[in-house]
């Protein structure tokens, strides 16, 4: 992490879960770091919870990533304050448990899903990506995704967050593409775990359904290590499974 070290990053969805984790992990590196979430409150308890000499790091912004607007003024606020973008986590994600597509009355689930998941994902990218290629750095974007972003294994209840994670796939593609064409070695990794204990998941959901699952921070760890890989190197996919995870059990 020697060659990150005092460059910005930011971390969407950092109020809690894997967002915490890796903000705060990211400051313990030598980064600097941008929290960005709805819940500012959570923020910086967040930033009062690491060490005192690491606080000034860490950087609370409220900011609603499914707003264009608000993201606009975060990135811009990064760039004139901080120097820029140099690495974007875009963690922030919703999932709406006990709904199916099929079901009447869950328009607002879907458009909700939609515009975290994947609309909000093309702000805070297009927006990392233009403060890189603006300074002719060669940074780095991390996608969070999921498992079930790549197969067609059913979640009982999942409703649209599936097909929005296939989404985030192609998206990943198209973005490795589009950053080589554009004539950077801007990085970009799609991080694919399977169920992690997060807030997200309703509480005692995977005991009940027999299913193990990671914590946030065995999700940071993975992101660090994609992070720190050499220059010419670039972890494009990681899929990331409890040992014992059977998808399969999802589907009873």
């Amino acid at each position: 992490m020697e060659r990150w070290q005092s460059r910005v990053a930011v971390v969407t969805g950092a109020s809690s879960g894997i967002g915490a984790a890796v903000a705060a992990d990211l400051v313990k590196a030598g980064l600097v770091v941008v929290a960005l979430a709805r819940r500012e409150a959570k923020l910086r308890e967040n930033k009062k919870s690491l060490p005192t000499n690491l606080q000034p790091r860490y950087h609370p912004i409220k900011c609603d990533v499914t707003n264009e607007d608000d993201v606009k003024k975060a990135f811009a606020w990064v760039d004139e304050v901080l120097g820029g973008t140099d690495i974007l986590v875009n963690n922030a994600g919703t999932f709406h448990y006990g709904e199916n597509l099929i079901d009447p009355g869950n328009t607002e689930v879907i458009r909700k899903t939609l515009d975290t998941n994947v609309t909000a994902v093309v702000f805070c990218v297009r927006e990392a990506f233009s403060s890189m290629k603006r300074r002719n750095f060669d940074g780095h974007v991390i996608i969070v995704n999921s498992v079930v972003g790549h197969t067609t294994e059913r979640i009982p209840g999942g409703n649209i967050y599936p097909p929005s994670k296939y989404a985030v796939t192609a998206m990943a593609q198209t973005y490795r593409h589009e950053f080589a064409h554009a004539g950077t070695e801007v990085k970009i990794t799609s991080i694919s775990p399977g169920a992690v204990d997060t807030e997200l998941v309703p509480g005692g959901l995977l005991d009940s359904l027999g299913i193990p699952y990671l914590s946030p921070g065995d999700i940071s760890n993975a992101i660090l290590y994609a992070i720190a890989t050499p220059p010419n190197v670039q972890v494009y996919e990681l899929t990331i499974e409890p040992v014992g995870s059977q998808m399969s059990k999802a589907q009873q």
